[in-house]
């Protein structure tokens, strides 16, 4: 919870820091459909920097707006499809904050947990986020049992403990080969209960998460 909080007051400094970089979204006293329309321009154009600024004078200026649940949703999108994955799960969380409901967390959800998935770059450095997505995936099967990402959701499962299995297995390896036996034992030991095993992984040639959504 402190983790979150943390993050979102780091990321509204950084919002209200390119705001006041540019002139042009130094304006105020807009309309909503202003600073939508502005959100959405700069979208197009490639200046997310903009984007998230005009997002923060709609958030100021507009809060109780309807366009508020779209421009959300557009930013948290665009993010993703700019491999920026911290700031589209902050966006992700801002909605379902304020719109989440039966009707669309599953989606929310979903794209939460795709967004934490692809954020994952050094299994070394992220191994934390890797077992907290295992964990979030897991979840997510067992709350939504017939959603419609069900199959994505599973092969996210599986190239999570695809990785983990061969974090386990190089580490291992490592201590095998600086004369620790005993400590490769305790790696080996982990992937004895793994859902996979090292005939079905192929290591991907970008990496141990590889690509699921192309």
């Amino acid at each position: 919870m402190k983790k979150s909080i943390l993050i979102g007051l780091a990321l509204a400094f950084l919002f209200v820091g390119c705001a006041k970089d540019d002139d042009e979204v130094a304006e105020f006293n807009k309309p909503a459909l202003y600073w939508y329309q502005q959100i959405g321009n700069s979208i197009a154009s490639g200046n997310m920097d903009k984007a998230d600024a005009y997002y923060i004078s709609l958030k100021s200026e507009h809060m109780r707006s309807p366009l508020m649940q779209t421009a959300m949703m557009m930013l948290a999108v665009a993010h993703m499809d700019e491999e920026e994955y911290l700031l589209a799960g902050y966006y992700l969380d801002e909605y379902n904050k304020r719109f989440g409901g039966e009707k669309n967390r599953e989606y929310i959800e979903y794209m939460k947990l795709k967004a934490a998935f692809l954020g994952i770059k050094d299994v070394y450095k992220d191994q934390k986020l890797i077992m907290d997505s295992i964990n979030g995936a897991g979840t997510y099967l067992l709350r939504y049992p017939g959603s419609t990402y069900t199959p994505l959701v599973k092969t996210i499962l599986v190239r999570l403990h695809m990785s983990q299995y061969l974090l386990n297995e190089n580490i291992a390896a490592l201590y095998e080969r600086t004369g620790k036996p005993d400590a490769a034992k305790i790696y080996r030991e982990k992937n004895k209960g793994s859902i996979v095993e090292m005939a079905d992984i192929t290591p991907p040639e970008k990496g141990v998460i590889g690509q699921v959504f192309d």
